[in-house]
């Protein structure tokens, strides 16, 4: 049974990631988010369970990457296929009609640009193929990790309801802001990009110094900038990534 805990932790993560999808659908971008942000909780402890109880396995391996292709794959799709319904049509998109039982398109003001947020859920599922391939990503990463491009589109629909201003407003619902963000994570996730992890083999400073600045960095824009942090976070990784080659 002690060996199955991590496997019932990635179960977790996976639910977590139904659940959101389900929200996600339905136009409560929100609780959503903080769905993905579980189940992000989950898949970090996952193989850190996996490993402190030597649990690891090929069964392990292939279901935890089955199950972030849900949280950090499909969930972030929906959720930018919503901003970008928002961004030209002012709505969420409705696949059901209010009138019927049976599927149908809205043809009011329907457009086929929310479907480009789509393409995340593809760049994720190709990314977490190739890395459970790539013998390169055992101690740093090859493309920007699936929850650190997750956090990024989770960033947006947050920033708007708890840091809202006119300003935020204008840019993140511009629609081609969000088909912007869409293509440049669609290729950060799978870029020939040398990340470093956040796995310390030893705690001292000369070893570690970029991920020491890199989490005192991260915690002083989280305090001053809540959400909008996020993005600014991703962006000082991928930048002290390629100033510094990783380990």
């Amino acid at each position: 049974m002690i060996k199955q805990i991590p496997n019932i932790i990635t179960s977790l993560n996976l639910l977590c990631g139904c659940v959101a999808i389900l929200f996600a659908v339905s136009g409560d971008l929100i609780t959503a988010s903080f769905f993905v942000f579980s189940g992000i909780f989950f898949d970090f402890f996952d193989g850190l369970a996996a490993r402190l109880l030597k649990a690891q396995s090929d069964v392990g391996l292939e279901f935890d990457s089955l199950a972030d292709v849900v949280t950090s794959g499909v969930a972030p799709a929906i959720i930018m296929v919503q901003m970008l319904s928002l961004s030209t049509q002012g709505t969420n998109l409705q696949l059901f009609s209010e009138n019927t039982e049976s599927m149908g398109w809205i043809t009011a003001n329907f457009s086929f640009w929310p479907f480009i947020g789509l393409l995340i859920a593809v760049a994720s599922a190709y990314r977490l193929a190739k890395f459970n391939v790539d013998t390169r990503q055992t101690n740093s990463f090859i493309g920007l990790p699936t929850p650190a491009n997750t956090l990024l589109i989770l960033s947006l629909p947050l920033i708007l309801h708890f840091q809202y201003s006119g300003t935020a407003e204008s840019i993140i619902l511009n629609k081609w802001f969000l088909i912007g963000v869409t293509v440049i994570s669609c290729i950060l996730l799978n870029a020939e990009i040398k990340l470093f992890a956040l796995k310390f083999k030893t705690w001292d400073f000369k070893s570690n110094a970029v991920r020491y600045v890199f989490l005192i960095l991260s915690l002083i824009a989280i305090i001053l900038l809540k959400f909008i942090a996020i993005p600014v976070v991703i962006l000082i990784y991928i930048l002290l990534s390629i100033f510094k080659k990783a380990d």
